[in-house]
């Protein structure tokens, strides 16, 4: 409830600085401290990522980083970070853009090109992956407010997700800490927890999209309008299953590794946002496209959050395990 108000005070983020102030904002009031996955309240905090998604995509991508900042901290048995600290996690490993560590005494010294780094220039902090001198993998905390940190405008040319300022960070010689130790990003259960957070945002936009053809077979139950509407609640009932029995899983076993279960559930939402971009882009017509800003700017910023997924090559992935286990598991 506290969430909902919240975000109903803000219409409309003009550029990265806003988003960045209404995450400062949100951070204020306490509203980032999402139950941790795991913790036997993870649906709440699908929930809660969702919610912020319906609001507002580009500000549920710089949420969704920040809140993810800090479970994996917390997961790490890492320091609190600072008090009033946002924080920008970045993990894209493209093979033009890497970052490398060395060590000076308990601090790392951070050079490199980060890509894809949403909210750079209105973050305080950076969680990010980088490679230390044994070409091992390391997650480094680094304070983006230092000389050797140089958010550029490169990298960056999108219409959808505009406002996330999704840049390239240039680092040259800054100053970083080590969270956790080599390879632990990755091999921690919370990664793939992560993952099925990301699935929960594509959900609560696409559910945002579905609530605006509802109220408009609401007021003309035209036929052809009804079979979208019909269309959308099947594929949005099942997604909700699907996160709910995630949510579930992950509470029962936090330690196990979630790789299928994470692979599995954002292939089921990934394909039931397509549905719903699909039937209710072709139900309602030009007009909210036209007149309605908020529905204009999720149906723009959704197909390109949703491209966090790999597309084929998830799929693949997920083929992969699947013919590794036993038959029968889709008995009843």
């Amino acid at each position: 409830m506290a969430l909902h108000s919240f975000l109903q005070g803000y219409r409309g983020y003009a550029d990265t600085q806003a988003l960045g102030e209404a995450l400062k904002a949100l951070q204020d009031e306490g509203l980032d401290q999402l139950p941790l996955p795991g913790s036997g309240q993870t649906l709440a905090r699908l929930s809660r990522l969702a919610q912020v998604a319906g609001h507002d995509l580009r500000l549920c991508k710089l949420f969704e980083g920040h809140t993810d900042a800090l479970a994996i901290i917390a997961e790490l048995d890492c320091p609190l970070p600072p008090v009033g600290s946002t924080w920008g996690m970045w993990a894209a490993e493209p093979p033009n853009a890497n970052v490398r560590v060395r060590r000076d005494g308990h601090l790392l010294i951070v050079d490199g090109r980060k890509a894809w780094c949403s909210g750079a220039a209105a973050v305080s902090h950076g969680l990010l992956t980088a490679w230390d001198e044994q070409g091992r993998q390391q997650l480094v905390a680094v304070e983006m407010l230092q000389p050797a940190v140089t958010v550029t405008e490169q990298g960056w040319h999108a219409v959808g997700m505009a406002a996330t300022g999704s840049v390239e960070v240039l680092f040259e010689g800054a100053r970083g800490l080590a969270v956790g130790g080599p390879g632990d990003y990755l091999a921690r259960p919370g990664f793939w927890h992560g993952g099925i957070g990301i699935a929960a945002c594509w959900y609560g936009a696409a559910q945002h999209l579905a609530q605006v053809l509802h109220e408009h077979c609401a007021k003309r139950p035209e036929p052809h309008a009804l079979a979208h509407l019909g269309a959308v609640d099947s594929a949005l009932n099942g997604a909700a299953c699907v996160l709910r029995a995630s949510a579930e899983h992950i509470d029962r076993e936090p330690k196990a590794d979630a790789r299928l279960l994470a692979q599995q559930t954002r292939a089921c939402i990934e394909n039931s946002v397509e549905q719903v971009l699909h039937h209710v882009g072709r139900a309602v017509g030009a007009g909210p496209y036209c007149k309605d800003p908020h529905f204009a700017q999720l149906m723009a910023d959704l197909p390109v959050y949703v491209r966090q997924s790999h597309a084929e090559r998830d799929l693949a992935g997920l083929g992969e395990l699947v013919a590794s286990e036993p038959t029968g598991r889709w008995q009843l």
